[in-house]
């Protein structure tokens, strides 16, 4: 009957596991693919069929990191309804505060695993590229919507999303997350003010 197949999508799923194992354990430089193969205990060519180069198989290790950040998000970015909780002003207060506990959580709670993601995410320049838009795009539509409504007063919805990123990167950006202890407090001041500033017409 021979060996019984392998779903692709769980063969990829095992792949991407293994190669951040070996990531974790010996870092960009000293893993390849043929080292993500041996874990795997098959032939190089196993991988190849699912990801042709190593960087691809990098970058697709730093999108599905990536894509654990940006799903949640997502899904305030899309809720809708008449509840208080479904408000622009709402979801935009909810998506930020929720971006800062993300990215928080990932630099803290495991900075070894956290050094090897930002390692490979930082190599992967397309894919950080995707990974903002996206974000930017999540806040763009937030804010249109505010301004639908006529809770946000603002010309250029896609120019206030990047204002509202580029304007609490003090407390996602990961360099900063490092650096710096959290302050809750003053994450909740930058954003009251965004939000008043959205409302007013500041752009």
């Amino acid at each position: 009957m021979g060996p019984p197949k392998i779903d692709p999508v769980d063969a990829r799923a095992r792949i991407l596991d293994a190669a951040l194992d070996q990531l974790r354990r010996h870092g960009p430089a000293k893993t390849g693919v043929v080292d993500v193969a041996r874990a795997l205990g098959v032939s190089h060519a196993a991988v190849y069929r699912h990801f042709p180069s190593k960087d691809a198989l990098f970058d697709a290790v730093a999108q599905r990191w990536l894509t654990q950040v940006s799903k949640p998000l997502e899904e305030i970015a899309d809720r809708r309804g008449k509840s208080s909780k479904n408000s622009p002003a709402k979801r935009l207060e909810d998506w930020l505060t929720t971006l800062i506990a993300i990215k928080r959580s990932k630099v803290t709670d495991d900075p070894e695993l956290f050094a090897t993601y930002h390692a490979v995410a930082e190599a992967a320049h397309n894919v950080v590229s995707t990974h903002v838009a996206d974000l930017q795009d999540q806040l763009r539509r937030i804010i249109a919507d505010g301004v639908s409504s006529g809770d946000f007063k603002v010309s250029n919805a896609a120019a206030a999303a990047m204002a509202v990123l580029n304007a609490t990167a003090r407390f996602h950006h990961p360099h900063f997350v490092r650096e710096y202890p959290a302050d809750p407090a003053a994450a909740r001041a930058v954003i009251q003010l965004l939000l008043a500033g959205l409302a007013a017409g500041s752009i």
